[in-house]
């Protein structure tokens, strides 16, 4: 089993309250953005996205959808990947 290792992030209390969120829920969201973008930045597969977020593969695909990123890649990378086959 892989080790944890925890990070500490200090949020001012009025972001907080800006967000209408606890703590927990705003780390949670904290954790489904990260993995986004470094999935997005091609940091980590998507596996590896969903299980830093917490998330199923599937459910992660679904949240990438809803954020209006693509799995594909950009078209620049399609076309890179029709090129080189």
């Amino acid at each position: 089993m892989n080790q944890l290792v925890n990070i500490n992030v200090s949020v001012p209390e009025e972001i907080l309250l800006s967000l209408q969120v606890d703590s927990d829920e705003f780390a949670a969201q904290m954790k489904a953005v990260t993995a986004m973008k470094l999935f997005e930045n091609q940091k980590l597969s998507i596996g590896q996205s969903a299980a830093f977020a917490g998330l199923g593969e599937a459910d992660f695909i679904k949240l990438l959808g809803q954020n209006k990123i693509s799995i594909f890649g950009s078209a620049a990378d399609i076309m890179d990947d029709m090129n080189n086959a």
